[in-house]
């Protein structure tokens, strides 16, 4: 079954089996360099419907799920955009 980003981002957040401030966030961030920023565990500040919410210093920026392009955990891929069951590398 894919999971997507919005249901892994939840169940790394709930679930007490996981450190939330171990998760990589790489997303697509139009102006940063090479249009791709990256944000850790800690700086979420909320995991709303449409979007998560993280803490940019400055500002709360809105992320939408369909910008955000690998989650990691601990440096290990756990989940990559378009990455379907049965891809090379697959389990």
């Amino acid at each position: 079954m894919m999971r997507t980003s919005h249901r892994l981002l939840l169940r790394l957040y709930h679930d007490p089996g996981y450190d939330f401030s171990r998760v990589e966030i790489d997303y697509v961030d139009r102006g940063a360099p090479g249009d791709r920023s990256t944000v850790r565990g800690e700086r979420v500040v909320a995991l709303e419907a449409p979007y998560m919410e993280v803490d940019a210093g400055t500002h709360t920026a809105c992320i939408p799920y369909h910008r955000i392009r690998q989650i990691l955990y601990d440096g290990e891929v756990v989940w990559e955009h378009g990455h379907r069951p049965g891809d090379a590398g697959d389990g």
